[in-house]
């Protein structure tokens, strides 16, 4: 823990083997009393990751698929991650994670572990790289959206984002857990949630779109610290939307995301008197 009850250069610090306790850092976009779920997902990873390697799997499994589903109010408090193996396997393997807070489930996530093998000579059919991080132009995502998540961030984009349109490059200097080493896997994914906030369709402060869910599909490990989102939204007409992201690291693309969004306006303030 820390001195003077100044928050580490970290997202989480570890409470005990399977509870962790958020920093100022980790602070949500729509209400800086929730978390943000973007570095929450990384550390359910990092909970999966450890549980892999306690029981001895395959080293040869890697993530495949996860999927994330935001069950209710993330509170900005001590959160427990219970970690089952649902399917076990020496290729394929299931594993379930259970994030709680204060005793109740606020996520539940699925993640695939498939047997890596050489399939270089028929890899093809992704999109074109990103135009390189060093390349593009500092955003100050946090002019538009507040939260200690969001003021943790280097964010640069290609272009100016447009409404429901931008590719940019999210990184950050903190660590996942204080004092622990964190995989790329892990550190990757604590940034992609992030997507849903690059490309608003409209203004936080009229509209909310917050996403129920986060689904990643990977066909290749991402490598170093940048994350890249080439990030599209979509507004329905009854309320719902979608945001798409093609995922990249500085070699190339490495998968998929999506976000279930859930659209309406921002409720109006109470009359005055």
């Amino acid at each position: 823990m820390n001195p003077g009850g100044q928050a580490p250069d970290s997202y989480y610090e570890r409470t005990d083997e399977h509870r962790y306790k958020p920093t100022r850092h980790a602070s949500g976009a729509w209400d800086p009393d929730e978390l943000h779920f973007s570095p929450l997902g990384g550390l359910v990873v990092h909970a999966v990751e450890r549980h892999v390697a306690d029981q001895g799997a395959d080293a040869g499994l890697t993530l495949g698929r996860i999927s994330f589903d935001i069950l209710g109010r993330l509170a900005l408090d001590e959160c427990e991650i219970q970690v089952e193996t649902v399917r076990p396997g020496r290729t394929i393997e299931l594993i379930e994670a259970t994030v709680l807070v204060a005793g109740r489930p606020v996520v539940r996530a699925r993640a695939w572990l498939l047997a890596a093998a050489d399939t270089s000579s028929v890899a093809g059919g992704a999109p074109d790289p990103l135009t390189p991080p060093d390349a593009c132009t500092p955003w100050p995502m946090a002019s538009l959206w507040p939260g200690g998540y969001i003021a943790s961030l280097d964010v640069r984009t290609q272009a100016p984002p447009q409404p429901g349109r931008t590719t940019a490059w999210v990184s950050t200097g903190l660590d996942l857990v204080a004092g622990e080493k964190v995989s790329p896997l892990a550190s990757y994914v604590a940034l992609v949630d992030t997507a849903n906030g690059i490309a608003v369709r409209q203004p936080p402060t009229l509209w909310m779109y917050p996403n129920v869910d986060l689904t990643l599909h990977l066909h290749r490990q991402p490598e170093g610290r940048w994350t890249g989102l080439d990030t599209t939204v979509v507004f329905g007409a009854a309320g719902h939307g979608v945001t798409t992201t093609v995922l990249h690291d500085t070699t190339g693309p490495i998968g998929y995301a999506h976000q279930m969004l859930t659209v309406r306006p921002q409720p109006e303030p109470p009359a005055a008197g």
